[in-house]
């Protein structure tokens, strides 16, 4: 009791005000909400591309079962480039969003994730609660809180810490922070089988059913198991948190299959290291690097792949230091935890050291392998630990608040520069210069954004950094093939596909370009090479249709293009050009059935509509041709050829004035069009004709 007494005095000392449980879980709220409120209105942004965007398992039409048997990214966990990264409950989620916005509209995934984060950090308080102050009830069976001021301190800090920008402002950080919830819920519930001094069986199988809801939002739930197996003390406890944990773990592995997920050197090249020791000590860096971001949140960046991180090759290496810094402040924080004479501060700093290292251990890479050097979002469960551990370490009053107008302050600004891709990619310019992939996904940036002379300074840079980036040598390759420059372009898109020789969009993109240099029989090989390693490739079906037509082998592109549209049906430019090869050979019956086959897939697809009007117009359907032709300027006005075809179509129909009000438009709209000027100046002369009197 002395030491207890002692302990209250202390927090007693916290310069904070004693708030009442309430009041307390809605400040920590409010100030979490103010930390990341202004990513509210952020776009989706670098990962949310492939996990919300252009995921299938998030859109109404596709089965509700298929988020039980993809991964994350919507992969079946089958496939060998499936990462295996098993979150259903999150993509769930993320499929209730789209639902309840009608669509992809970013707004409603932020707000959630806002305030989840402020749920988790109210909650907080009561874990933070337990592992300080011990575990005990009132009279009505609530858990009572020894340690108000503390646990409030320590939430705070949680609700402020910077490193947590990455999984409250970028979307994909749904997983982390459901996860968290999750972990919170199923200990605090595991707690509750311990009211008043009965073990209650029940509450232990809910905390184990809260736990499995966790590990299906992110792979490290499972380890809520490890930190209340070490709160136990009785064997039956622990064989039944045990045996759950076996029982999950074994059903994970079942669903996705028995290989790891495969990942390259490009990914963790640590993990790819000559000797064990290497390994070992490019390991212990980087978790020296982790500890650097949760005490000085300063430097972040959304990846820290690609020479961002160079490996340390020898024990010289001056990087040592931070090794063995690490090691000395770990080992001197056990040795309190263990030998101090004080057992309510040998509790706490045990408790915090667990909540620190446990749910790191999933990204270590002791167990497997992990496709990351360093990811800000894996720190999110962890910096609980480091918070409680912070609140703990009697810090005074001016440094409290200093500290927490400082985290506010920069994640404001952090979540700021997550709002768009622009400002995310940008920030890593001066935390990461060296890093192939922050200068590539700039140049995508500014290339998306019509920049492509800016983009390809940064594309160039990446490749040099990184001379293997298959990557951005094909988007380098792109850019210079629309501005001509087809050799240089040549020679990228070569390189690539000899590094990677199964990059089937560098194949194809080689093979647009061989064909605009004439190199019509390599041309015909790479997209042939393209299909070889993406069997469902319609876009180089279509591109091989148009090296076809160019030689004239009709019947072959029309079977280029037919495939492209049976791969995709909505392929309006296959469609398109089938109509007009046929137009253009003669076979106008058939032109005319595919021009009506494509429009019953796009009924709004004014150039289809167009093309289809053409046919009839030289099948003297005139009606009907009429008919598409207005439709297709309703959808789009100012199309001069449109109206020039129009125009043409009324002359041979014998509707000459509106033949000559459509010429004018057209020419109005397009002064240089091709024939119009012609064809308005043989009409006007049988105008004028028409007008003299007959003698």
């Amino acid at each position: 009791w002395a030491q207890f007494d002692a302990f209250f005095y202390w927090d007693h000392q916290i310069p904070l005000p004693k708030l009442a449980p309430v009041q307390a879980k809605v400040t920590v709220a409010l100030v979490a909400l103010l930390c990341f409120i202004n990513s509210y209105d952020g776009e989706f942004v670098f990962d949310d591309s492939e996990a919300i965007v252009n995921n299938k398992d998030l859109k109404p039409t596709t089965p509700l079962n298929n988020i039980w048997n993809n991964d994350f990214w919507g992969s079946n966990l089958s496939s060998n480039s499936s990462h295996k990264s098993y979150r259903p409950l999150t993509v769930l989620t993320f499929r209730l969003n789209y639902l309840l916005a009608g669509g992809l509209h970013p707004v409603g995934f932020h707000v959630l994730n806002i305030i989840l984060h402020a749920v988790i950090s109210a909650l907080m308080i009561d874990v933070f609660a337990i592992l300080i102050g011990g575990l005990a009830y009132d009279v009505k069976g609530r858990i009572l809180n020894h340690a108000p001021k503390t646990s409030l301190l320590a939430a705070l800090f949680f609700a402020t810490h910077p490193v947590h920008t990455e999984s409250v402002a970028g979307i994909v950080g749904r997983a982390d922070l459901l996860c968290a919830l999750f972990f919170q819920l199923s200990f605090l519930t595991y707690c509750k089988a311990f009211n008043r001094g009965r073990f209650s069986v029940q509450w232990v199988v809910v905390s184990l059913l809260l736990c499995a809801a966790a590990m299906l939002c992110k792979e490290q739930g499972i380890t809520v198991l490890v930190s209340e197996i070490l709160r136990m003390g009785l064997l039956t406890r622990l064989a039944l948190m045990g045996l759950g944990g076996l029982l999950m773990l074994y059903a994970r592995w079942r669903i996705m299959g028995t290989g790891p997920p495969a990942f390259t050197e490009v990914d963790n090249p640590a993990s790819f290291a000559e000797n064990i020791f290497l390994r070992m000590v490019n390991y212990n860096y980087y978790y020296s690097l982790n500890a650097w971001l949760l005490l000085c949140p300063w430097w972040l960046c959304f990846d820290w792949s690609m020479g961002c991180v160079p490996l340390i090759k020898s024990a010289t290496d001056w990087r040592m230091v931070w090794l063995l810094l690490l090691w000395c402040i770990l080992i001197g924080l056990i040795s309190q935890a263990l030998c101090s004479q004080d057992s309510q501060r040998r509790r706490t700093l045990t408790l915090g050291l667990v909540l620190l290292v446990v749910p790191f251990l999933p990204a270590c890479n002791i167990f497997f392998r992990v496709g990351f050097v360093i990811a800000e979002r894996v720190l999110y469960l962890s910096s609980a630990g480091y918070c409680l551990l912070l609140a703990y370490s009697k810090l005074l009053c001016v440094s409290v608040l200093a500290l927490l107008c400082v985290c506010v302050a920069r994640c404001a600004l952090r979540s700021h520069q997550w709002r768009s891709e622009q400002s995310l990619f940008t920030s890593a310019l001066s935390v990461c210069p060296f890093n192939a992939k922050v200068h590539y996904n700039v140049g995508k940036n500014l290339a998306d954004r019509g920049n492509s002379t800016a983009a390809i300074a940064y594309y160039r840079e990446a490749v040099r950094l990184h001379p293997t980036y298959v990557h951005a040598m094909n988007n380098l390759g792109n850019i210079l093939k629309e501005r001509n420059e087809l050799i240089e372009a040549e020679q990228l898109l070569s390189k690539a596909v000899s590094i990677q020789p199964d990059f089937a969009a560098a194949w194809m993109n080689l093979g647009i370009v061989q064909n605009s240099l004439q190199k019509f029989e390599e041309a015909e090989q790479s997209y042939w090479n393209a299909i070889r390693f993406r069997k469902k490739y319609p876009d180089c079906y279509y591109n091989l249709g148009r090296l076809y037509a160019d030689l004239n082998r009709h019947v072959d592109a029309l079977n280029a293009w037919r495939n492209a549209t049976v791969l995709k049906p909505d392929h309006s430019l296959a469609w398109n050009n089938m109509v007009i090869l046929l137009d253009n050979t003669g076979n106008l019956g058939q032109a005319e059935l595919i021009g009506r086959e494509a429009l019953r897939l796009l009924p709004n697809d004014h150039t289809i509509m167009f093309s289809l009007a053409n046919v009839l117009g030289k099948l003297q359907k005139y009606k009907e041709s009429e008919g598409f032709f207005l439709h297709a300027l309703r959808i789009n006005p100012n199309a001069a050829s449109c109206h020039g075809n129009l125009a043409v179509l009324y002359h041979r129909w014998g509707k000459l004035e509106l033949a000559k009000k459509h010429y004018e438009l057209s020419l109005k709209l397009d002064p240089e069009a091709p024939g119009t000027r012609d064809n308005y100046n043989m009409l006007r002369r049988k105008l004028d004709q028409l007008k003299r009197p007959t003698p």
